[in-house]
């Protein structure tokens, strides 16, 4: 696992669920900045295909660890591994969607929680609205719109 000052970044063996049947294991990088301090950015790379980017809120993934969440295009849940009795699920299941399209993947609950903690030690939770000035940031995102419109019409 990667950090610098401002970002943390971890790299997980993760299984990509193509079928009941069907799986293979492919790293998938976890990224977190504190420049973006509400969403986590986890990016996999299918042979043949260009790197596919999903980003959504780092509380979905703290809560997914902990129980079924998310009724959008991103849904996660822990799974249970059989045999192993205790109150922390051994996998989480992670469901991106878009329209009839999914992936689903599984990935073990202890690399999920290292790098969230590793978040956390970033950027507290519930402390992210101290670091988050989406009014400069939204400012700053309309004028470059407004100027590429204005230089390409």
């Amino acid at each position: 696992m990667r950090e610098s000052v401002q970002a943390v970044q971890a790299e997980v063996m993760m299984s990509f669920l193509v079928s009941e049947e069907l799986s293979f294991r492919i790293p998938v990088e976890l990224r977190y900045a504190a420049a973006d301090p509400y969403a986590v950015r986890l990016t996999f790379h299918l042979p043949g295909d260009a790197p596919v980017t999903w980003a959504f809120g780092r509380e979905l993934l703290v809560d997914g660890v902990a129980g079924p969440c998310g009724d959008g295009d991103v849904r996660i849940e822990p799974v249970e591994l059989a045999g192993s009795p205790g109150d922390m699920p051994g996998e989480v299941h992670i469901r991106l969607q878009v329209g009839g399209d999914q992936a689903l993947f599984k990935a073990g609950v202890a690399p999920l929680v290292a790098f969230l903690d590793r978040t956390d030690k970033l950027v507290p939770l519930g402390q992210e609205r101290a670091l988050a000035d989406f009014e400069t940031h939204l400012d700053e995102a309309l004028d470059r719109i407004l100027a590429e419109e204005q230089s390409a019409g």
